[in-house]
């Protein structure tokens, strides 16, 4: 075990504090916990989590949680330094003299370079620079496309506070008052045709939650939400969802807010479709015993 993993339980001991204290205010695990202590970071989740295991465990305790997290990336790198296998390279032997090969002088490339075609070649630039030409004269002469709504991507966008209000456009048309969901946050800017939009907000301050978010099928993007925090999704087919500490987290599809998703510890995975929260899927039926 090296000094981060010591330190850490030194300090926690000194203060006569244990690991299930801990995992009670932060909602990690003891056994993520322990790992952590005893430096085994491969069985850790990895990523944005582990860091903020180490802040919360930090500030818990007492410690300076910059210092904790530098202390921890210095002994993850020399964990993975320890753990790199060692890459022997073989030195290829030189053949005796005997065995090398002399070719006759016959038989030796000596004959002049193929002569290169600069008529053809100079032929084919003019046609690069004629068709680059007319690509360029076309699209000066189009509408700009970037602007239509077709050609946004998915988008997850952060926020250190709740939205400004909704835009004049959202008020009743009979009245001017505004919609009665008027308490919900709404995303910013709205949302282009043929997506929908998700957003997670944290409730409390004194809790965070870690998410990893797969918008459309693409690589997941991992974040830390707490009070008033929140992230803005936009796809255009399904959003996936894992959230450690859902009860810490509001919901909220195309401005609506959802009912709670859990209870404050509890890790849940959320699917969303264009038509809202898809149902969990159903359990296996259990055979009735005999």
């Amino acid at each position: 075990m090296g000094s981060f993993g010591d330190r850490l339980k030194k300090e926690r001991e000194q203060r006569s504090i244990s690991l299930d204290d801990i995992s009670l205010s932060t909602k990690i695990g003891t056994r993520l916990l322990r790992a952590l202590e005893e430096e085994k970071f491969e069985q850790l989740p990895g990523g944005i989590f582990n860091k903020g295991f180490v802040r919360a465990y930090a500030r818990f305790v007492g410690l300076d949680e910059e210092q904790a997290i530098a202390d921890y990336m210095a002994a993850l790198g020399e964990s993975q330094i320890k753990a790199s296998p060692e890459i022997e390279i073989a030195a290829k032997p030189t053949p005796p003299p005997e065995q090398r090969k002399t070719v006759p002088r016959e038989q030796r490339d000596d004959s002049p370079a193929t002569e290169i075609p600069w008529t053809l070649l100079a032929l084919l630039l003019l046609l690069i620079a004629l068709a680059f030409a007319s690509w360029n004269y076309y699209h000066r002469e189009q509408p700009n496309e970037s602007a239509s709504p077709s050609g946004t991507s998915p988008r997850v966008s952060d926020s250190g506070s709740a939205p400004g209000p909704a835009s004049s456009s959202q008020t009743s048309p009979a009245s001017g008052a505004p919609p009665a969901n008027n308490a919900n946050p709404a995303p910013g800017p709205a949302a282009p045709a043929g997506t929908f939009t998700v957003l997670l907000k944290g409730n409390e301050e004194s809790e965070e939650s870690w998410v990893s978010i797969v918008v459309d099928g693409k690589p997941p993007v991992e974040a830390m939400l707490s009070a008033p925090t929140q992230k803005e999704i936009q796809a255009t087919k399904e959003v996936v969802i894992k959230a450690g500490n859902v009860g810490a987290l509001d919901f909220f599809f195309n401005g609506q807010k959802l009912p709670p998703q859990g209870q404050y510890g509890v890790v849940k995975t959320l699917t969303f479709h264009p038509d809202g929260l898809q149902p969990p899927p159903p359990k296996p039926a259990v055979p009735p015993t005999q």
